[in-house]
């Protein structure tokens, strides 16, 4: 039985005032399942691509910290899995935000987060 879910694309913008960005992962909540979970790949010859100075290694630790935030770690743990979502997926002006909100159908949550994060992230 397929069940919905919602996705967001995680976007890496190293340059907010130029306002191009790369896919570098998805984050899905599955209200249904109690299902929070991001995952990222980070491919840095592109990030540099569109800016040779961006700082990789706080972007890298940025990122996992939507794995933190997802897993409920630190003051995410007094929230529920919805209300992380929302938090997550917010619009903001910063170097990592997510893109739109999207809805879909799917039997197994995790191994549709997979499916996504292969089509929308991965380019090989």
């Amino acid at each position: 039985m397929r069940i919905p879910y919602e996705y967001a694309v995680i976007q890496a913008v190293p340059r907010i005032e130029r306002g191009e960005l790369i896919n570098v992962g998805v984050i899905l909540y599955c209200q249904r399942r109690d299902f929070l979970s991001a995952r990222t790949e980070l491919r840095e010859d592109r990030l540099l691509a569109l800016d040779p100075k961006a700082d990789v290694p706080a972007i890298k630790a940025a990122l996992s910290s939507w794995d933190a935030t997802c897993g409920g770690k630190g003051a995410a743990g007094d929230v529920s899995l919805g209300e992380r979502f929302r938090w997550l997926v917010a619009p903001r002006s910063t170097i990592l935000r997510a893109g739109p909100v999207h809805m879909g159908l799917a039997a197994d949550p995790s191994q549709e987060l997979d499916r996504l994060v292969k089509i929308l992230v991965k380019t090989d």
